[in-house]
């Protein structure tokens, strides 16, 4: 028996093995089931970004509490606002995608269809932000004391610093979502989100995915839950006592049901409409300056510029503390994201992720004086470098991705966390140098 048990031990091992790998395989599929259960009760569909996340469920579970807190919990921004700001943001990079999104749910949290006409149509304090929105997108390093100044002193129209801060949060979060949009080509293939027949349950939170709230409303049960009640209700009631009521309130019920019926009818064809506008909408509606882009490190001597380098201000030492404490918790939500996306399980090694991120912050002019930039151009190869800065730098929706030769061996999870590391190094930085002039104009 001693001998058998020992000539046993190995296959015993590697079934245990087997059994643990397919039970985490299990759970991260729940996982995913769960946010994908969650975005379908409350908007009907699934969205193609967080169907392109799910590979990554870890990160896609962080991405989506960041996103649903700073565009639907409490903050000092109206709802109308945030959605308004996503679409100002969106569309300096031609997103399609994202502008129809955020237009939908501009609509839906009661904002005034007549802003959608343009940013000429939107109020002056919003407009007021198109500025750090042109700067944010495209040539972060320009973010300066003076635009914070402008945008806090500017007399009735003025911001608060609370405010301003959420403003920015949504800017960055929506300029580097472009990247990922861009990166993964979802807006080429861009069709409207399907609409859900019962609408969205008001008290349903769905990407916090903290709160676990599953509750799923009673349109969304199973035939068996219906049949279960119905017996349930047929057990307790008296049968006759029942016809004789269902007889005397059948004519009330119907002319109810048709006049519901007309309501919805009229609401139906009104957001029919409103949504094909949006989808037709032109974007340049939403921008001022559109020659305004990205620039190339200038090599003249007379070029002044000054490096920033995250020794002097870091978003671990400096960033996190002072956006927590001017926006409560966004900067925990924040810093999840950017350590989940840096400890995926993924083959690319951390050197070669390390490079990643230090070659984005690199084009966008941030420096780290620890790191040997050498090795970006020995573990990246030139057409990697090309799609990392395309991505990074000028997504846009009218440009077509160039597509690095080396991805044709990748599985498209590990291509979609390149793109992941983008998005999230992007964010980081645009965060660096609008948090980097608000501290400035705190200190001044």
């Amino acid at each position: 028996m001693i001998i058998c048990a020992n000539k046993m031990e190995y296959p015993l091992r590697t079934q245990c093995q087997r059994v643990q790998k397919q039970v985490m395989v299990n759970g991260e599929k729940e996982r995913v089931s769960l946010l994908f259960m969650k975005a379908l009760v409350s908007r009907g569909s699934v969205d193609a970004v967080s169907q392109q996340m799910a590979s990554h469920p870890q990160y896609l579970e962080s991405f989506l509490r960041t996103q649903h807190y700073i565009l639907h919990m409490d903050g000092p921004l109206p709802l109308p606002y945030r959605h308004y700001i996503a679409i100002m943001a969106a569309a300096r990079h031609h997103c399609n995608y994202l502008v129809y999104l955020h237009s939908a749910q501009f609509l839906r949290v009661g904002g005034d269809p007549l802003w959608l006409q343009g940013l000429e149509a939107a109020p002056p304090r919003l407009r007021l932000l198109d500025h750090i929105n042109k700067v944010l997108a495209h040539q972060p390093w320009l973010t300066a004391c003076s635009h914070i100044q402008t945008l806090l002193k500017s007399g009735e129209q003025c911001w608060s610093l609370a405010e301003l801060v959420q403003a920015v949060v949504i800017l960055a979060h929506c300029h580097a979502l472009c990247s990922f949009v861009f990166g993964c080509d979802t807006d080429s293939d861009f069709v409207p989100l399907s609409k859900s027949p019962n609408g969205t349950p008001p008290t349903f939170c769905p990407f916090d995915a903290a709160n676990g709230n599953t509750n799923v409303p009673q349109s969304l049960a199973t035939p068996s839950e219906h049949i279960t009640r119905r017996r349930s209700l047929d057990s307790s009631c008296d049968v006759v006592c029942l016809k004789e009521r269902i007889q005397k309130s059948q004519e009330e019920r119907e002319k109810r049901e048709e006049r519901l019926l007309q309501t919805q009818t009229l609401q139906q064809t009104d957001m029919e409409e409103e949504e094909e506008m949006i989808c037709f909408a032109d974007l340049s509606r939403f921008i001022t300056d559109p020659d305004f882009c990205y620039e190339e490190f200038a090599r003249r001597e007379e070029d002044h510029f000054q490096v920033f380098r995250v020794q002097d201000y870091s978003w671990e030492d400096h960033g996190f503390s002072l956006v927590n404490r001017l926006y409560s918790d966004i900067g925990h939500l924040l810093d999840d994201r950017f350590r989940s996306v840096t400890t995926l399980p993924s083959l690319h090694s951390p050197d070669l992720k390390r490079a990643i991120w230090n070659y984005i912050h690199c084009v966008l002019r941030i420096r780290y004086d620890d790191y040997d930039y050498g090795e970006v151009n020995q573990l990246l190869e030139r057409d990697l470098k090309l799609y990392i800065k395309a991505v990074a730098c000028f997504p846009d929706a009218t440009k077509t991705p160039v597509c690095p030769l080396s991805w044709a061996v990748l599985k498209t999870s590990e291509r979609i966390h390149v793109n992941l590391l983008i998005m999230e190094a992007r964010l980081q930085a645009e965060l660096l140098y609008a948090l980097r002039a608000i501290t400035q104009y705190m200190i001044a």
